[in-house]
């Protein structure tokens, strides 16, 4: 039978966790993103066509609904994990503030009131998209997780976070429209995410 690990210990494995996963980001080449996920590190490369192809149609229609956001591609998030793992670090495929929120932030960022939404959209390993990401971004407080899930056929927006889960979630079919609520106001067509 094997002891549980005591807190102490359990913090010295974080703090190394924590440590290998920094060395691992700085060395990485621009094309692959280094990730800490519920204790896990994720690496992946340059993602497929279509992955682009659904963030690309997204960003188009943010742009022509909501010019006033700001959107990266690239921002590191350090929202909390859960359990006895370090904080997560995450890259979602879009994170989205208000104008001129991105100024002034380090490279892995603890966004408070500024992060109005984040967008996924699913690859190699969509359960982490699914729920490992979403219960981070929950626990983060992120107001709107918006899942574009390839595999399933359908795009998610999770909202109301709590308790390390989002209380509500609406889900349309590729090919239905999905109403994106305040601030961005406007529905979302997914027609072309097919």
């Amino acid at each position: 039978m094997t002891a549980e690990p005591t807190p102490r210990e359990t913090d010295a494995q974080s703090a190394i966790l924590l440590e290998i996963f920094h060395e691992l980001d700085a060395a990485a080449p621009e094309c692959v993103r280094a990730q800490l996920i519920e204790g896990e590190m994720v690496v992946t490369t340059a993602p497929a066509g279509n992955h682009e192809h659904c963030l690309s149609g997204f960003t188009e229609q943010l742009l022509r609904n909501r010019p006033e956001f700001d959107l990266s591609a690239h921002k590191g998030l350090i929202p909390p994990s859960s359990g006895s793992h370090p904080d997560n670090h995450v890259i979602p495929d879009l994170t989205i503030v208000g104008t001129r929120e991105f100024r002034g932030t380090p490279p892995w960022w603890r966004p408070g009131t500024e992060l109005k939404m984040v967008i996924e959209v699913t690859g190699d390993r969509p359960e982490l998209d699914r729920t490992a990401k979403r219960r981070s971004y929950a626990l983060g407080g992120t107001p709107l997780y918006l899942l574009i899930d390839r595999g399933r056929a359908t795009t998610t927006l999770f909202h109301e976070p709590s308790d390390g889960d989002y209380e509500s979630r609406v889900t349309a079919p590729f090919g239905k429209p999905l109403s994106l609520p305040a601030p961005f106001s406007f529905d979302l067509e997914t027609g072309d995410f097919l």
